[in-house]
């Protein structure tokens, strides 16, 4: 089977394994070819508390500008958080570029959870995350970053199925042709809700929370779906296999005594 030539757009955490430190050994195991544009460097993940961040707006800028030039080409783009909405105005018409020649995009708005924003984002954060969706194939937000871009109240409790779909088809609207949308509570459990373009239908996934923290759990869940669509796998498919795949290794490393490291991916990879 010929392998894809994946992107990964996203910032680079030194220790812990999240964004891109969690999406290079999962692509990397299932065949695909992996290359990466840091959108800032990050020393370790958030919740140590102390931290310290390097944006690279200006080394996307050029890196792209070189990439034109040399006529590199990929089969497939993954973008995360974006550092500014230069970055994503500049990402955004990249993708665009490469989408109009083959390229499939995906794109996860990262910007918060649990109803609020992350530390440092704001309104032009979710401006840029509208941005990025209307140039993706396929968009994984959170039930809490869907909220945030489509303006839609935020529901601890939960929502219906019947609400879940609109906010589906609201951000369907904004521009993304697929949408997967996590860390949902419906009809009173614990669900992933998704529509697909290609066969106009939509679905929802119940799964049964471990009620345990790690970063890093959203890129490791939409790698896996992306390598496997990139492998001629089917959408709901593909999600469903992330979903049992993400529930098994939570569960492995639950009572891990530094969490904040994210979950250990290489000692996993060969179940995938």
């Amino acid at each position: 089977m010929k392998k894809s030539k994946i992107l990964i757009v996203s910032d680079m955490c030194g220790y812990g394994k999240v964004a891109a430190a969690a999406q290079m050994p999962i692509f990397s195991y299932m065949g695909h070819d992996v290359f990466t544009l840091p959108t800032m460097l990050i020393s370790n993940t958030f919740p140590y508390g102390k931290y310290a961040i390097m944006e690279s707006t200006s080394y996307i800028k050029e890196a792209l500008e070189k990439w034109e030039e040399l006529g590199f080409r990929f089969d497939a783009i993954t973008t995360g958080f974006m550092a500014s909405e230069e970055q994503a105005q500049m990402v955004a018409q990249y993708c665009r570029k490469q989408a109009a020649r083959g390229t499939v995009v995906f794109v996860d708005p990262v910007m918060g959870d649990y109803g609020k924003l992350y530390g440092g984002a704001d309104e032009r954060t979710i401006a840029c995350m509208r941005e990025m969706l209307r140039v993706a194939h396929l968009c994984f937000p959170n039930y809490t970053e869907a909220c945030l871009l489509t303006d839609m109240p935020y529901h601890e409790e939960g929502i219906t199925s019947e609400e879940a779909e609109e906010l589906v088809d609201k951000v369907r609207k904004i521009g993304a042709r697929s949408v997967i949308i996590t860390s949902c509570i419906v009809n009173g459990e614990h669900a992933v809700v998704g529509y697909n373009h290609y066969s106009d239908t939509h679905f929802l996934l119940p799964y049964e929370e471990i009620p345990v923290a790690f970063p890093g759990t959203g890129d490791i869940f939409s790698s896996i779906i992306v390598g496997r669509l990139q492998d001629g796998d089917m959408l709901k498919n593909a999600t469903r296999y992330a979903m049992d795949m993400l529930h098994h290794w939570i569960d492995m490393n639950k009572d891990n005594e530094d969490k904040n490291r994210g979950i250990p991916i290489e000692r996993h990879l060969s179940e995938l």
